[in-house]
């Protein structure tokens, strides 16, 4: 298949992520059921905040191919948010069960992932997935500033990027 063809194609059928929120808006404060590590316990965004910068990513659903990967990618740089004071969540809109499953085997018992089975938080950051509202988030990085303010966001469907530009605005903000 020619590279026109695909990129057509690609363009019909995969959709583009959109980010809501833009740089400087305040990011809506939110306490969600989260795992680490397969346990369970209560994520306060306000809380986090206290202790330094947070990436909040909103992918579509765990464990499906790009949100493994993704996951796979947060999880291997870890290390480099923690030096640079930085928290990570994601977030889906699975129940708890499933996610405490995915913090362990595609996260790696890394970083968080909090559960929005509700859809509350995902609506309050404007980032369902148009193909299929109230039932998915769009695939959205979102780095909020201990002032709680977007301080980067990085929209794409294709998970390949979003660490990069987290990592890259978390050094920014640092300095």
């Amino acid at each position: 298949m020619s590279r026109l063809l695909t990129a057509l194609l690609a363009a019909l059928f995969i959709p583009t992520a959109h980010a809501a929120l833009a740089v400087g808006a305040p990011a809506p404060d939110f306490t969600t059921e989260a795992a680490v590590g397969g346990q369970p316990f209560k994520f306060k965004l306000a809380d986090a905040l206290k202790q330094g910068p947070v990436v909040v990513y909103f992918y579509p659903k765990a464990f499906t191919s790009g949100c493994t990967v993704e996951a796979h990618q947060f999880a291997e740089a870890t290390d480099k948010f923690k030096a640079l004071n930085t928290t990570v969540i994601g977030l889906s809109n699975d129940n708890i069960e499933t996610l405490k499953k995915f913090s362990v085997e595609a996260c790696r018992s890394k970083f968080a992932v909090g559960a929005d089975a509700a859809g509350k938080v995902i609506k309050a950051y404007d980032v369902e997935l148009k193909m299929v509202p109230g039932t998915m988030a769009d695939r959205v990085s979102y780095l909020i500033s201990p002032d709680g303010k977007v301080a980067a966001v990085h929209a794409s469907m294709n998970p390949d990027g979003h660490i990069d530009a987290m990592l890259k605005a978390a050094e920014k903000l640092k300095k």
